[in-house]
């Protein structure tokens, strides 16, 4: 090992207990439970994607608390949203993978598709897929348009979700295709966000969609404010 190498590795490993002292606080206030095989999967994760971000930007990262509050306890604030009757879940905009990826590591019987557009977040994606020993998870590199051109069209996802990827109106027009017949489609959000949503609402109808719910939330550990803005396809 090299010594940059080296240095870079022991810099992860000095913020790893920062990290598992946020997944703590946020698991009980989001009451989830995580146990040995979620924080080992978490830890790895968790190094694999400083290590990577060293060699690629992947994602911002200012301070030790970036990663752990921002991205993987913002992805955490919709597991209680996704039941266990939810058997796939599509991630529009993965990016580094949230918040597939954290979603997937709770929510193991699910079948998770991540999409991405970026070959360089694939390649990452592809990794920790196979670091994780993820089962049922697929990593598909194609902008959404063409993902919706290619594949069947009864191919649907029980949940669609998506990170502050489009705006809703985008979202609902590009990706409500998607969504199973009793599926939802699930959009994490800032805070200002009104027009957006009555933009979105409008579109509703001409898409086969319906308005449920517009949730406020603060994120635990930093208290920053967050929307999760809910759809469902609604069945005639």
């Amino acid at each position: 090992m090299s010594f940059i190498l080296k240095c870079i590795m022991n810099q992860i490993e000095d913020t790893i207990n920062v990290m598992k002292e946020a997944l703590v606080s946020a698991s009980q206030k989001l009451d989830i439970h995580l146990g040995k095989r979620e924080f080992a999967l978490f830890e790895e994760y968790y190094r694999e994607l400083l290590l990577w971000n060293k060699k690629m930007s992947l994602v911002s990262v200012k301070s030790p608390l970036d990663v752990p509050v921002k991205h993987l306890i913002d992805s955490l604030t919709v597991v209680p949203l996704i039941d266990d009757e939810k058997r796939s879940l599509l991630d529009i905009g993965s990016g580094a993978g949230f918040p597939g990826i954290p979603i997937k590591v709770i929510r193991n019987s699910l079948a998770v598709t991540l999409l991405d557009s970026s070959r360089k977040k694939i390649s990452f994606l592809k990794n920790i897929v196979r670091r994780l020993n993820l089962e049922d998870t697929q990593v598909i590199n194609k902008r959404v348009e063409l993902f919706a051109e290619e594949i069947a069209n009864d191919t649907a996802f029980d949940v669609v979700i998506s990170r502050a990827t489009f705006k809703l109106p985008v979202l609902i027009e590009k990706c409500s295709r998607f969504v199973s017949k009793k599926g939802i489609l699930i959009a994490m959000k800032g805070k200002e966000i009104d027009r957006e949503v009555k933009e979105a609402i409008q579109l509703c109808e001409k898409t086969g969609m319906r308005f449920t719910a517009c949730q406020d939330i603060t994120l635990p550990v930093s208290g920053d404010p967050r929307k999760i803005v809910l759809f469902e396809r609604h069945i005639f």
